[in-house]
């Protein structure tokens, strides 16, 4: 199937959110990975090829929705399958007090 006619999804509950690092966060990169500190807990978070190209797009301001356009262009998977990974890895960093939303 041609990518171009793969139906429009959207990610789940996150859709069109947009998200900014938490103020007590930092995050560099190592190879293909972030790593994550929260200074508040001193806990240190690693994420994965793809967490990282998110955590890369979503500290340049780019929403959920665009996050999910963009990730798709660059990886080869499926959009539904992409959209749950974006969520769980949203909610992963939302537990962890790694990101938050942004002030409207």
């Amino acid at each position: 199937m041609d990518r171009d006619a793969r139906p429009a999804v959207t990610p789940g509950h996150h859709t069109g959110g947009s998200l900014q690092p938490a103020p007590d966060v930092v995050a560099q990169r190592v190879a293909d990975e972030v790593i994550i500190v929260n200074l508040r807990t001193n806990r240190m978070h690693s994420l994965n090829r793809t967490g990282a190209r998110l955590w890369d797009l979503l500290t340049t301001g780019h929403d959920v929705t665009r996050i999910h356009a963009q990730l798709l262009a660059e990886f080869d998977v499926d959009p539904v399958q992409l959209g749950h990974e974006i969520d769980a890895i949203v909610t992963s960093l939302r537990e962890a007090g790694l990101v938050q939303s942004e002030p409207a």
